[in-house]
């Protein structure tokens, strides 16, 4: 029942504005939109020419950053290993002296893969951005020239959406827009 209700909560705030909209709209002399569309952008960003590629080279990148991660760990759970077989030998200053090496190393390591994190986020905005930018003015146009009010992504896990009219369905139309065929090369 509860979760019922915490879903309920976005949809009335959406509902609110859409019926704030037309009244708001009209009042300034505009048109008022007719309602609310849905579109699988998972599925157009999987149609739209360049993505297969720029997704295919961000995994693989990510891929090389995976492997150094895993280098880097490995040499230092090697690095602590070792420590842990000479600690027993070592006197309690030198032991000291070891484990400060081995924590710093450890400090570098953490601080290596947080910059390969942030590279392979960089490298998937640099390769991802401009396509879904492309994408999304593509869907507003769509909205735009529909009258939509709002258009909502049922791709995402997060979509409340159960079940919807097919006819408001804008997935086939932004594909069809973003076709290198569609007359612009997909620069809309």
């Amino acid at each position: 029942m509860t979760r019922v209700r915490s879903a309920a909560l976005p949809l009335l705030a959406v509902l609110t504005v859409l019926c704030a909209a037309p009244v708001a709209l009209v009042a300034q002399g505009g048109s008022a939109p007719r309602g609310v569309a849905y579109v699988a952008i998972q599925a157009v960003l999987q149609r739209t020419p360049g993505y297969a590629q720029a997704e295919s080279t961000w995994t693989a990148e990510v891929a090389g950053y995976q492997r150094q991660m895993t280098e880097l760990q490995a040499r230092l759970d090697s690095a602590s290993a070792a420590f842990e077989q000479q600690s027993v030998m070592l006197s309690p200053s030198n032991r000291a002296v070891e484990r400060k090496k081995l924590e710093d190393q450890a400090g570098v390591m953490q601080q290596q893969v947080a910059d390969l994190r942030q590279k392979a986020s960089e490298r998937q905005r640099e390769l991802l951005d401009p396509i879904e930018q492309r994408v999304v003015a593509v869907i507003e146009s769509l909205r735009v020239e529909g009258n939509y009010a709002v258009v909502f992504d049922v791709s995402s896990q997060g979509s409340n959406i159960v079940t919807a009219d097919p006819a408001l369905d804008l997935t086939k139309k932004a594909i069809d827009r973003l076709a290198p065929s569609a007359g612009s090369s997909g620069n809309d």
